[in-house]
């Protein structure tokens, strides 16, 4: 295959990723994969997370198989401890335990619970995660979807989550309507690593399965959605229809490794708030499943960002500034395709 410019994971090993619903994470550690370097995840003593190699230094077993002492993860296989800094603290086999070498360590990372998620970084993250109120409001009810897990990049995940032009023929009836396919008119404007950018457009009415949105006022109904795409791949879309109702998407995408990603979901809103979450749950299920088929064909499995390998047209106008904005930033560099030379290593 021939090189191309496609997402480099070494440069976004700087930056905020998701890798675990929070209320997923409790007294055992876990397992999770982020741009193809395997973690373990657990919660110390105060309950904060903590993030690891998943790797002891002894003999190259999962941690995660083990267990959580305290403020100490315990290895399944010797019993070696580790603290939350990667230092290996107590060795059982030696007469004296803790008369560790100095080399007895593993990588330790940054790693932090927010929105309902826990995220991770690999490095000095370059950007603070994104400021959603609205999912710390308690007047507004927040419920969670996913995960997704789809075979392609996160930059798939993401660039057709912002795709206007998808919604009447992979989700009529519920995002779209093939009789009103045209996009409407919208700009996109670039603020460092931030994409901002607002579109109104009809939308189908709610039907009876999913009645999920606050479209109620006389007329077509039509929707107001503000998006904040923020780099790499986190979404913060804001819904209107006109009132004082409204609704927070918050999504963001992990990148697992080159060509997987697992895609999270929160959701807030002002209305409804006695609805049942699996109503939103099941709505989401259903948009992904449909979404899933289609960009799991699409090739290659990752996005390429040399703006010459696909065809742009108008409508495209975020997929182009997403592209542009992701090279200028250094975290998409030309790479061999299928050959992960910037993953970690």
């Amino acid at each position: 295959m021939s090189p191309g410019v496609y997402a480099d994971l070494r440069a976004q090993r700087e930056c905020w990723h998701p890798v675990s619903f929070a209320a997923g994470l409790g007294a055992q550690p876990v397992h999770a994969d982020l741009l193809g370097e395997p973690l373990v995840l657990w919660r110390g003593r105060d309950g904060g997370v903590r993030a690891m190699s998943d790797l002891c230094v002894h003999r190259g077993t999962a941690l995660s198989l083990g267990s959580v002492n305290g403020d100490e993860i315990v290895c399944a296989y010797h019993g070696w401890r580790y603290r939350a800094d990667g230092r290996c603290t107590a060795i059982p086999q030696l007469a004296d335990p803790a008369r560790v070498p100095a080399k007895a360590r593993v990588a330790a990372f940054r790693a932090q619970e927010r929105y309902g998620l826990v995220w991770v970084a690999l490095a000095e993250p370059c950007w603070p995660l994104p400021e959603v109120p609205e999912l710390a409001d308690g007047r507004w009810a927040v419920v969670t979807a996913g995960p997704y897990s789809w075979r392609c990049d996160a930059a798939r995940q993401v660039e057709n989550f912002t795709d206007f032009g998808h919604f009447p023929w992979v989700h009529p009836g519920l995002l779209g309507d093939p009789e009103r396919p045209v996009v409407p008119r919208h700009e996109v404007r670039t603020e460092g690593h931030v994409l901002h950018y607002t579109i109104v457009r009809p939308e189908a009415p709610n039907s009876d399965e999913f009645p999920i949105f606050a479209n109620q006022q006389a007329g077509p109904p039509e929707r107001r959605s503000r998006y904040e795409l923020h780099l790499p791949y986190t979404i913060v879309l804001r819904l209107t229809w006109g009132g004082e109702r409204g609704m927070v998407y918050f999504f963001a995408s992990q990148p697992v490794a080159a060509d997987r990603c697992t895609g999270y979901v929160v959701i807030g809103r002002n209305y409804n708030l006695c609805q049942d979450d699996r109503v939103i749950q099941d709505f989401e299920d259903t948009i992904f499943g449909q979404d899933q088929r289609v960009v799991e064909s699409q090739r290659p499995e990752r996005v390429p960002f040399d703006l010459a390998a696909e065809l742009h047209l108008k409508f495209d106008a975020v997929a182009v500034a997403y592209r542009k904005a992701m090279r200028a930033s250094g975290l998409a560099a030309d790479a061999p395709v299928g050959h992960d030379v910037h993953g970690p290593g």
